[in-house]
């Protein structure tokens, strides 16, 4: 099982979620993708997307306008 880690901060839409099924795309059935970012309404697009293809959010966190985003594959 591998973490595939995508760092999107400062980044604004729709780059954040481009680059998560960027990355979704290259994981391994059971592989982590951590997504980081700052901006607000991709927090809100990404776990939409995770739940639209089937796979499974882990976690959700936000420190100081940081968010991280855990995604199972």
């Amino acid at each position: 099982m591998a973490e595939i880690k995508v760092d999107c901060r400062g980044e604004t839409c729709p780059v954040p979620l481009v680059e998560t099924r960027k990355a979704l795309r290259k994981a391994a059935p059971g592989d982590i993708v951590e997504v980081t970012g700052t901006h607000p309404t991709s927090k809100k697009e990404i776990p939409m997307a995770v739940d639209a293809l089937g796979l499974e959010l882990l976690d959700m966190a936000e420190d100081e306008g940081v968010w991280t985003i855990r995604i199972r594959r």
